[in-house]
């Protein structure tokens, strides 16, 4: 048996399309929708995905700025841009990318932006709401998660999810909306005893660690869904994920390849939240 492939490339292009005439509608009512980037130091990997969600927003017809700042940036000079921005009419989404030199308190930008345009889903308030289930900003790495199996017409309901990380941008979240889609949820991190009996038992398996190749196939129940959220640099300048694919996916019924699968949803649902964010300031 070899898992299907959830390929993140494609399902992107379809959605994009998708978005490409929400963009027209908002336009045909005067919006046009703006998003603003903050990027701080040089940051190669960084750099790459600030050109990548410049260039999403220039073909969908989205007004988007990039603002560079030097990596010596203080703290109290990021917080004033971001009052700007917040204020900025034309602007209706902000994300500052992470991380963030040291001297800046990523806990302090993250409380500044403005929640109605935090299209990264990270503010207090935004977290709030998704747990106990308002309407919010959801983050895009774990909206994305739930838009590929959801597209793939996979029922989450009653469904196992094991959830391999715990962090605020990734693993708490994804958990959240998987509890949201009526899953039986299980996470596990650094301190669980034997994750592998844990993470077999999943009929979908979400993995976030950062460590490279981590799940092997004595973590994969048989035809298990698997949604690696991983990627990272290898010595020889290859991408992969924190799944060993070529093992895994003799295993599993479908499967996200790296690079390829979730990256390229990050973007499409920062763009949705951005659109998202357009028609909500414009009723205001």
């Amino acid at each position: 048996m070899t898992a299907k492939l959830i390929s993140g490339t494609d399902l992107s292009k379809t959605i994009r399309k998708e978005l490409k005439s929400e963009v027209e509608l908002l336009k045909s009512k005067n919006i046009q929708p703006g998003l603003a980037v903050v990027l701080v130091g040089d940051d190669p990997a960084s750099e790459v995905y600030v050109g990548r969600k410049a260039k999403a927003c220039d073909e969908l017809g989205i007004y988007s700025e990039v603002h560079k700042l030097p990596e010596k940036t203080t703290e109290k000079e990021l917080l004033l841009l971001i009052r700007k921005l917040n204020v900025h009419t034309d602007i209706h989404g902000i994300l500052v990318q992470l991380p963030l030199p040291k001297q800046i308190s990523e806990k302090a930008v993250i409380d500044a932006i403005a929640v109605e345009k935090d299209v990264d889903g990270f503010h207090p308030i935004n977290v709030g709401n998704l747990m106990i289930g308002d309407e919010s900003l959801l983050p895009c790495t774990p909206a994305g998660v739930i838009e590929m199996i959801k597209r793939e017409g996979i029922e989450i309901a009653g469904k196992h999810a094991v959830v391999i990380g715990r962090s605020n941008i990734v693993g708490k979240p994804v958990s959240m909306l998987l509890l949201r889609e009526n899953a039986t949820v299980s996470i596990c991190h650094s301190k669980t005893g034997d994750i592998a009996s844990i993470a077999k038992q999943a009929d979908i398996l979400v993995v976030a660690t950062g460590i490279p190749k981590m799940i092997g196939t004595d973590c994969i129940k048989q035809g298990a869904i698997v949604i690696d959220v991983g990627i990272n640099r290898m010595d020889n300048g290859k991408l992969c994920g924190d799944v060993d694919f070529d093992k895994v996916k003799d295993v599993a019924g479908y499967i996200t390849p790296v690079p390829g699968g979730v990256g390229p949803m990050t973007i499409t649902m920062l763009i949705k939240n951005t659109l998202e964010a357009a028609s909500n300031l414009s009723k205001k």
